[in-house]
């Protein structure tokens, strides 16, 4: 094929952007536009009688428009009919709702009940479960009872008699009692639940296979244990797994009866749940189950069994009558009256609690009468029987206390949910009268709310003052008392007198642990209320009490926990960090991980809080720091994310840093921060370690690198573009800087776009040979993209990246002016050799569309008047003025480019890249469309040859080249452009068929 010539057309942009912007037409506003609002005015009209109407009134018109929707209808429409027929104003329809409503006459009472039910501010038994398991432990060995069952057992023969069937199951359940079990001993903890969790799983293997009584075995089984002390300790956590074997029992029953009335049971208006329902929509059947279930608990023997059974099934009271439920808990708590013991009788009560909460929580007088009674049996606990007990299990009497405080707080949590502040008078007053119990005063504290417990503060000071040490700890009392004081605020003349008073008694404790858990409570009490003086008081108290003995190692949740707190409540960090003991608290963490993630947490705040810009060298110091220790952590075992989350909190806080317009001292925070948080000495011992800490240095790096950028254009913007000598010198710092920093980045395409954005700002501050080098290091960096990078752990081809990169460099190229010595495009050309050299992969025409691409900037370096220029930079088309040399040279290396994609072109002429051949062809054809002169006969001649050569095939896109030559006939209208007109007529449109 013969050399072509490129010859670019020459092109006047302004007239081209007039040209393709929207013509502005005028918009005349008359009476309507469809964004007006619609006025509706009210006005009366004639009667007027639409056929299939028999009446019509005033109606409400918004002006002449007539509603299209409604328009369509023949009167008025069918909604609005129906709505009219069913006013709920009207006589008819008011009578219909009495009728409705006395069709339910139950619907009042469960009105009433609904309005007293328990809702989401109450923290259910489910959320106290896990505490108690983990807080109740032992050692010691235990002993479970396993029911063994027998034959008898066994469901009978569809053809048995009826009274064979009952007399069976009444010898199943003398043989309870006879002792059809098996006693396991020296069982560990473990082994204990395990056990627990058979016994469940057993109730309900038995329950699926119709063996009701073997279920019933099960759970009198069960609740016989909850009798057993003999480990004492474990009592609370043997209560929870055992009773969740009575609740899963409950629930069999309760939904076994349910299912019999919902068979058939008449769908009723308003009735939404299964429970809604009242005993007289019971069938005999139900009933009669229902009653057998009790007549069969009635029989147990023991109490205890006999309590715990009946109450499981509370709930199926309701399908014997309305009543049923608040006849049997007044009964249910004189029962518990026959416990002897008072572990195991308070523990009953609390079970009848929450029990009675679920099934019926407006019968809350008999939540008080529950607890009363259990106050007047207060003195049991220090009886002789009790005693002697803890002596034999050899434990102690602050110990046994604490084993009632799940059962009190339930119960009190109970009571007090929703009561009025009188109640909590009235429960200080018992308490008086005992003598200022701890564990009753401690359990009250923790049910009433915040607010009313706040209002009294300084008369639970002194009841507390009037406890006694032995049974109950005080500094527990003032821990419970504190956390009420961070939920509400006492009167603000008391609380200066109630920090004293409760610092007076926490500040005594020897227990390390006992004290940092006070501490922990009040240090927010301190934050909420007084300044950084009481706070560094406090946190100077911490230092003395757990620095001893390196007593702080044991408390690092606590101490975590302080600083969230600090830290929540102190959001001016000028004011945090300039208090004298924050950061040797800090140095409380020697833990690595913990001390990290308190750094973090710091940093987290930091960044989420601070909304100013800051240069105070108090915090940029404490948080260089901070900054640092996360930084220093990483190794080998970190994890990615770990490496990403560090690196985002460091460039947090390096963007919030702002000297103003003090740029050098800017830098120098910069060149600070790098050396820092980027050890660049490549020290052979710890290359190792250092190569593992670049990972979050990158990241770091590239931050800095634009951030001394940006501190450039500051500076330029400025001075409006007009560097003095100083400024001019501080901007080829920063560049100074940057160069230096990148060449640190791993990421190869990370340091290509850092060296062009780099370049670009140079270029803008007037500093052409740090621009030049920085182009220059770019180019050099081409020839070393591998061909498969690393992208979110996958493997991917660079080419696409690498592709767009060039674009953009080449487009700024454009306005880089030649270096006097180096000979006309001298950065074009040599980023073209490093292309040349460059291996592409052979399936993909990467490089050719490259070429493509340059064409383009080679016609826009051709023309007069550049497209865009860099303010007070000379660009080529002034340092040339179109001189005919230079343009002869553009000519002449457009002229290669043509060549070398032509000889492409040639080489994708087999059957497997001609689709491919098709598309290169057709992009080519737009290229010379576009940027070439077509009034030169042979470029307009090779521009008639891509044309075929796409569609020569059928492979062409027809839409594209419709578009195409939409285009074309629309350029051919333009003033100097008619032999578009001619070229059209040489571009045939080939059908596919």
């Amino acid at each position: 094929m013969a050399a072509v010539l490129w010859y670019s057309r020459n092109r006047n942009y302004k007239a081209e952007l007039e040209a393709c912007c929207l013509e502005a037409v005028p918009l005349e506003f008359g009476d309507f536009h469809p964004l007006k609002l619609i006025t509706v005015t009210e006005s009366k009209t004639k009667k007027v009688v639409r056929k299939g109407s028999t009446s019509s009134t005033s109606s409400s018109s918004s002006s002449s428009m007539v509603d299209p929707l409604s328009s369509m209808l023949d009167g008025s429409d069918p909604l609005s009919q129906f709505a009219a027929s069913v006013d709920p104003l009207t006589p008819a329809a008011m009578t219909a709702g009495k009728s409705n409503i006395s069709m339910d006459p139950g619907k009042k009472q469960r009105d009433r009940e609904e309005d007293t039910a328990v809702g989401d501010d109450f923290e259910p038994w489910s959320g106290k479960r896990s505490y108690i398991l983990s807080r109740y432990t032992t050692t010691e060995k235990l002993s479970i009872n396993l029911f063994m069952g027998s034959e008898k057992g066994k469901a009978t023969s569809p053809g048995s008699a009826v009274s064979e069937k009952v007399r069976t199951r009444l010898e199943e359940l003398d043989d309870l009692e006879e002792g059809s079990q098996k006693e396991l001993l020296n069982l560990t903890q473990q082994d204990y639940i395990n056990r627990i969790e058979e016994l469940n799983q057993s109730l309900k293997d038995a329950w699926a296979s119709d063996q009701k009584v073997k279920a019933l075995k099960i759970v009198i089984q069960c609740s016989k244990l909850l009798s057993d002390t003999s480990v004492i300790q474990f009592y609370p956590s043997k209560f929870v797994l055992i009773t969740d074997i009575l609740d899963t029992f409950g629930k069999l029953v309760y939904e076994r009866i349910l299912s019999m009335c919902a068979s058939n049971r008449v769908s009723l208006p308003g009735v939404s749940t299964p429970d809604n329902f009242g005993p007289d929509e019971v069938n005999e059947t139900a009933k009669e189950t229902c009653l057998n279930w009790f007549f069969k608990i009635a029989s147990i023997r023991e109490l205890i069994s006999r309590f715990y059974v009946e109450v499981a099934i509370l709930k199926c009271n309701t399908f014997l009558s309305k009543t049923g439920i608040s006849e049997t808990l007044p009964r249910l708590t004189t029962m518990i009256r026959g416990i002897g013991d008072p572990l195991v009788a308070i523990y009953a009560r609390a079970y009848l609690c929450r029990v009675g909460m679920e099934v019926a929580p407006h019968l809350k007088d008999n939540l008080n009468k529950n607890f009363f009674d259990f106050l007047s049996t207060f003195k049991q606990i220090h009886g002789e029987t009790v005693q002697n007990q803890l002596a034999v299990q050899r434990v102690e009497i602050p110990v046994y206390l604490t084993l009632y405080t799940p059962a009190i707080d339930w119960i009190l949590q109970c009571i007090a949910y929703r009561a009025p502040e009188a109640l909590l008078t009235e429960m200080m007053d018992r308490c008086k009268k005992l003598g200022n119990n701890a564990l009753l005063l401690n359990s009250v504290m923790s049910a009433f709310r915040p607010e009313f417990i706040a209002t009294r503060s300084m008369d639970f000071i002194g009841m507390i003052k009037d406890c006694e040490e032995s049974g109950f700890p005080k500094h527990l009392l003032f821990q419970s008392l504190g956390l009420n004081l961070v939920l509400a605020d006492p009167p603000e003349n008391d609380r200066l007198q109630i920090l004293n008073e409760a610092w007076k008694v926490i500040t005594k404790l020897k227990n390390p642990q006992d004290y940092v858990n006070c501490a922990e409570v009040w240090i927010e009490y301190t934050c909420r209320h007084f300044t950084k003086r009481e706070v560094n008081t406090v946190l100077s108290d911490v230092i003395k009490h757990l620095t001893p003995d390196r007593a702080f190692e044991d408390a690092y949740p606590q101490l975590q926990s302080i600083i969230a707190k600090v830290l929540n409540q102190f959001h001016d960090f000028a004011v945090l960090f300039s208090m004298e003991k924050f950061l040797p608290f800090l140095d409380m963490f020697q833990k690595e991980s913990v001390r990290v993630e308190v750094c973090k947490s710091i940093m987290e705040v930091f960044i989420r809080q601070q909304q100013e810009l800051t240069r105070d060298p108090v915090i940029l110091n404490a948080l260089m720091h901070i900054c640092k220790t996360m930084h220093d952590s990483v190794n080998a075992l970190t994890l990615e994310d770990e490496k990403r989350s560090l690196a985002i909190l460091i460039s947090g806080f390096i963007r919030m840093v702002s000297f103003g317009r003090d740029f050098e001292q800017q830098l120098s925070f910069y060149v600070e921060a790098r050396s820092t948080f980027c050890n660049l000495e490549p020290v052979l011992i710890q290359l190792t370690h250092e190569k593992i800490k670049m990972v979050v240095n990158m990241q770091c790096l590239c931050f800095f690198v634009k951030s001394v950028n940006q501190l450039a254009m500051e500076t330029r913007q400025v001075m409006k573009g007009n560097h003095s000598r100083k400024t001019a010198a501080f901007v080829r710092a920063c560049a100074a800087y940057c160069f230096i920093t990148i060449p640190s980045l791993t990421s190869i395409f990370a340091r290509l776009n850092l060296y062009l954005h780099s370049g670009q700002i140079a270029l803008a501050n007037q500093c052409l040979s740090q621009a030049d080098a920085f182009f220059k290091a770019a180019i050099s960096l081409v020839a070393e993209v591998p061909k498969m990078i690393n992208i979110d752990g996958k493997m991917r081809t660079s080419e696409g990246f690498l592709q767009e990169f060039l674009s953009n460099f080449f487009s700024t190229l454009l306005i880089v002016p030649d270096h006097p010595e180096q000979g006309v495009l001298y950065l074009v050309r040599g980023l073209l050799n490093v292309i040349q050299d460059y291996i592409w992969e052979d399936h993909t025409d990467s490089k050719v569309r490259i070429y493509i691409n340059v064409l383009h900037l080679l016609a826009a370096a051709s023309q007069e008047t550049y497209l865009y220029h860099v303010d007070k930079v000379d660009s080529n088309d002034n340092l040339y003025g179109s001189d005919p040399k230079f343009l002869a040279e553009i000519n002449k290396l457009s002229e290669t480019l043509i060549g070398q994609i032509l000889d492409h072109l040639k080489t994708l002429g087999k059957d497997e890249t001609l689709k491919r051949q098709s598309a290169l062809a057709l992009s080519l054809f737009n290229s010379i469309v576009i940027h070439g002169d077509l009034q030169n006969n042979k470029l307009n001649q090779l521009a008639v040859n891509l044309w075929n050569l796409a569609q020569k095939h059928g492979f062409g896109d027809t839409k594209i080249m419709v578009r195409t030559l939409e285009h074309i006939k629309h350029q051919s209208k333009q003033p100097n452009m008619s032999h578009f007109a001619e070229l059209m007529l040489r571009l045939p449109l080939q059908s596919r068929t």
